[in-house]
């Protein structure tokens, strides 16, 4: 297994007990719902613009989050194109707040950047948009 993320730190979050089941494990769909933040800030960030998530593809489970983990959410963009772009997306625990950092999930998450109609617009090149 790896042993550091991969990506930017975009995120962290402490896992709470309204999120987790009554066994303390926290529930996937908010695991998820961390990283389709994370990478909107970063495909946001990149496309210089609104975006919106149009797929998230591959995603596995590895390990579960329990209560009172730090929640860490690493981005990398992976491919930009026309109006379109995938972020790869690691999310990792950190046991306890300060313990072990463990990896428990990672996905591709797709993107499309919309203009203020909502309407797909061009993604600029890198280096012509605020990097």
């Amino acid at each position: 297994m790896q042993e550091k993320p991969t990506g930017e730190l975009m995120t962290r979050i402490l896992a709470m007990p309204a999120d987790a089941n009554p066994s303390g494990d926290i529930f996937g769909g908010w695991v998820m719902s961390q990283m389709d933040l994370a990478a909107g800030i970063c495909a946001g960030s990149r496309a210089n613009g609104r975006v919106v998530t149009v797929a998230v593809n591959s995603m596995s489970f590895i390990q579960p989050v329990k209560v009172g983990d730090v929640l860490c959410v690493y981005t990398t963009v992976d491919r930009v194109g026309n109006t379109s772009m995938e972020i790869h997306v690691e999310a990792w625990a950190r046991r306890q707040r300060i313990g072990i950092r463990d990896k428990v999930t990672e996905a591709k998450f797709t993107f499309v950047a919309l203009d203020i109609q909502g309407k797909p617009k061009v993604i600029p090149q890198k280096g012509t948009a605020i990097d």
